[in-house]
């Protein structure tokens, strides 16, 4: 196991900006089918559905989430199942950590925040969409962005970011993952697509809208 206080702190604004597309190729279809093979059961993961997070279900494919404690970072048994999905890992070049599937369901809200603390200055967040749709929208640092299945992203998530799902019944997958900073990841991300965010009104409308409803019914 990687010992995460042996990683030097990230200055990932300098890294990524704010979302960058990287140029690794995903065969989406593979993808998808192989992730919608999962049994139902798979997706009971305890201790995912907290904080901002509670409206994503969650199947953990390497360690646990945070709210379970100080566990292990180590493949799961769910990694088995999804052999592709572990060479798109394995092609990030980079010592992987925390790996899961998170399913948001069409219509919630995964409100603005920032993820903070040692695990997360360290660290390096890849999203892979699975199964995805034009209504969704990722914001990042004031930014929207539309994720499409066959793409890879690093997301700055020590910047504030927040997820809308904006189609009223088709659920969201992505393979989001953690990692630490290598030569070929750093590599990667210098050959990253930046500027591929913009301000889309209704979004950012109808983001903070549901984030004052949300702290009023807190």
């Amino acid at each position: 196991m990687v010992l995460l206080d042996d990683a030097p702190v990230l200055d990932k604004t300098a890294l990524i900006g704010g979302c960058a597309r990287l140029p690794l190729p995903v065969d989406a279809e593979r993808l998808r089918r192989e992730v919608e093979a999962l049994p139902d059961a798979t997706w009971d993961s305890p201790g995912d559905r907290v904080g901002v997070h509670r409206a994503a279900g969650a199947v953990f494919l390497r360690g646990h989430a945070p709210a379970e404690g100080d566990k292990p970072i180590d493949d799961r048994p769910a990694l088995g199942a999804l052999p592709y999905a572990r060479t798109l890992l394995e092609s990030l070049g980079a010592p992987p950590l925390r790996c899961l599937l998170a399913r948001l369901p069409g219509g919630a809200l995964i409100p603005p925040h920032a993820d903070q603390g040692p695990y997360f200055e360290r660290t390096l967040r890849i999203h892979i969409p699975v199964i995805s749709h034009p209504k969704l929208w990722m914001m990042c640092d004031g930014l929207s962005y539309v994720m499409a299945p066959g793409e890879v992203w690093a997301l700055n998530n020590s910047l504030r970011h927040a997820v809308w799902n904006a189609h009223p019944s088709q659920a969201r997958t992505h393979m989001i993952c953690d990692v630490l900073l290598s030569p070929a990841l750093e590599a990667l991300l210098a050959r990253g697509e930046r500027g591929l965010g913009r301000r889309v009104d209704h979004v950012d409308q109808e983001i903070a809208a549901r984030t004052a409803r949300r702290a009023v019914r807190a």
